[in-house]
C-alpha cells in the first residue's frame, strides 16, 4: 500500500500571484472560514512571525484572527492581506 504525505496548500504558496489567486478562490466560497483558512495557508507559507510584525499584530493575536469561527475586524484583514502583498479588489457579479 502507497502511504501519501497530507496535501498542504502552504507547500505552493510561493509567490504574489499564485497567493492572489489562492485567496481569490477562497473568497468566492460563501463560508467565511473558508477564507480564513486560505490567508491562514498562506501565512504559514510566509511564516506566522514574521507576518505578524509585518502587520503590526501580535503572534498570538495573528493565530486567534485566523482561527475558523473567528470574527477578525475589518482593519486587521487588510493589515494582513497588505503585509502578505495582495489586495482585495471589487468586481461586479453580473459583468
Amino acid at each position: 500500500m502507497t502511504k501519501l504525505a497530507p496535501f498542504d496548500a502552504a507547500d505552493y504558496l510561493n509567490d504574489e500571484e499564485t497567493i492572489a489567486e489562492y485567496i481569490t478562490a477562497a473568497l468566492e466560497d460563501p463560508n467565511p472560514d473558508v477564507f480564513l483558512t486560505a490567508v491562514r495557508d498562506v501565512a504559514r507559507a510566509r511564516g506566522m512571525t514574521q507576518l505578524a510584525k509585518d502587520a503590526g499584530v501580535g503572534r498570538e493575536s495573528l493565530y486567534k484572527a485566523l482561527t475558523p469561527g473567528a470574527k477578525p475586524r475589518y482593519d486587521t484583514m487588510l493589515r494582513l492581506l497588505h503585509a502578505l502583498g495582495v489586495k482585495l479588489l471589487a468586481s461586479p457579479v453580473h459583468p
